[in-house]
């Protein structure tokens, strides 16, 4: 079982953030050039939030508002669900489906060190599942050393 800090040792923990201040269209960019659907949102170093196309889709569009003028603060998401770096893969599927969310924050103590999504997940999950499959074909055909 990989854990998540596993994981981002392998995907990389490149975290992309803005401040409560910048506005929803600095956002929307931002989430576009790094293509990613949703971005931390740091006071100073700490974790204050989190924005998603979804917030903005909810908040801002349908609301009637301009995302240049609409600030982070008066959409982001503030109950900011996060991981740490020793959970499982499967620990964080079970809080993404039964909380409806698709990122998590993984923090070491306070320090925000990556950010996995949904996608990352159930990439881990099916690789494994492969190598399991694999290995379970090679136990059948009588395969000693695969």
């Amino acid at each position: 079982m990989i854990t998540v800090g596993e994981l981002l040792d392998e995907k990389g923990h490149g975290i992309w953030s803005l401040k409560p201040e910048d506005t929803v269209f600095d956002a929307i960019k931002l989430m576009d050039e790094k293509g990613v659907g949703a971005l931390a949102v740091l006071k100073g170093d700490d974790l204050v939030g989190m924005i998603s196309e979804r917030d903005y889709a909810r908040q801002v569009i349908l609301k009637g508002r301009s995302s240049k003028d609409t600030k982070v603060k008066d959409i982001m998401s503030t109950q900011v669900y996060y991981t740490f770096p020793s959970q499982t893969v499967d620990d964080c599927m079970v809080v993404m489906s039964e909380r409806r969310i698709r990122h998590l924050p993984v923090l070491k103590g306070d320090e925000l060190i990556g950010m996995v999504s949904v996608g990352d997940l159930i990439k881990d999950i099916i690789a494994e599942q492969k190598y399991i499959i694999e290995q379970l074909e090679h136990y059948i055909a009588g395969d000693e050393y695969s």
